[in-house]
């Protein structure tokens, strides 16, 4: 990946990602941000709702605009400094979701530029659309991506030492949810 300096973008330059969300995209981002809406994560409440099943957290969603600003316009190094979001229609496990930005203004001597940041689905339905500020690298960034993190199947002596740790944290966060679950019964 190459960040671009503000020398190097223009309006009508723009980027994006494709990304097939899948139900452990949504449950892994669910744990990490505590989101516990059931909108989200329980089948039988979501299928009450207007959506008829479990949605992502329309923040889920917006994240992938935040890749698409990280690793391709302007790429690494980049500062993200604001996002108005509209979310316009529900994403769901299953769905493609491609995100893009397009560059729309340029401040050169502020070093900010201004993006219409939009996402649609596999039926070409914009599902969030917005604007971002970006401050672009002042210096040109190379960056050797590295393999996505996780934890599963790792045997590194790192995630043996770490390994209780984590199910105590986990047991930890289940407890809260038990304790905060019957708390608002």
């Amino acid at each position: 990946m190459i960040g671009k300096t503000i020398a190097e973008i223009g309006p009508g330059d723009h980027a994006d990602l494709v990304r097939l969300v899948e139900e452990d995209d949504i449950a892994s981002f669910i744990d990490a941000v505590g989101d516990l809406n059931p909108v989200h994560s329980d089948a039988a409440y979501a299928a009450t709702t207007p959506f008829k099943g479990p949605i992502a957290p329309g923040i889920f969603t917006a994240g992938l605009i935040s890749a698409v600003i990280g690793t391709r316009l302007p790429g690494p190094g980049a500062v993200y400094l604001s996002q108005s979001l509209k979310f316009v229609k529900p994403v769901r496990a299953g769905d493609t979701i491609t995100a893009r930005v397009d560059v729309l203004e340029v401040l050169r001597e502020r070093n900010r530029i201004r993006l219409q940041t939009v996402c649609v689905n596999q039926r070409s339905e914009e599902v969030l659309s917005g604007e971002a500020w970006v401050m672009p690298s002042k210096a040109r960034v190379v960056y050797e991506q590295r393999p996505r993190r996780t934890t599963r199947g790792t045997t590194s002596l790192a995630a043996l030492a770490l390994g209780p740790w984590t199910l105590a944290a986990e047991a930890a966060r289940l407890w809260a949810a038990m304790i905060t679950s019957a708390a608002r019964r």
